[in-house]
């Protein structure tokens, strides 16, 4: 393996643009770490978020705007005390920019072992097609 591969990578704690806005919960939110792939289909998003269960996370398309969010459940850390710690538990927050060659009806989103995947089809007009050539 190459020494950049073997290199950790810290969490990167959400800066919220708009600071009026409140945060209903308390604690810290981070950027989950995201793998985007294309194919002529569509896109694929996945998303990073482990300690997040399906009832616990949100997946949003306004005005153009996707966003992910996860709320990690605090339940598994009630009384423990933290003698050592290199794990920053939170929430997860991440939003993008879905351009109009995405077919917003058909987004589609589940998660699996923390790990959330979201499927953006491309619209019919976006897709190749297969131009026809005639002869003469």
């Amino acid at each position: 393996m190459a020494a950049q591969e073997m290199e950790t990578r810290a969490k990167q704690e959400v800066q919220h643009q708009d600071k009026s806005r409140e945060q209903t919960r308390p604690g810290r939110y981070f950027l989950p770490e995201v793998d985007i792939f294309e194919s002529e289909e569509g896109l694929r998003l996945w998303a990073d978020m482990p300690g997040v269960d399906e009832k616990d996370v949100e997946v949003t398309l306004k005005n153009g705007m996707l966003t992910i969010e996860g709320v990690v459940s605090l339940d598994m850390y009630r009384n423990l005390f933290p003698v050592y710690t290199e794990y920053n538990v939170g929430n997860y927050y991440r939003q993008f920019v879905v351009n109009e060659d995405i077919d917003n009806a058909r987004i589609g989103a589940r998660i699996r072992n923390g790990v959330l995947e979201v499927s953006l089809p491309k619209a019919e007009a976006a897709r190749p097609r297969r131009i026809e050539v005639k002869a003469g």
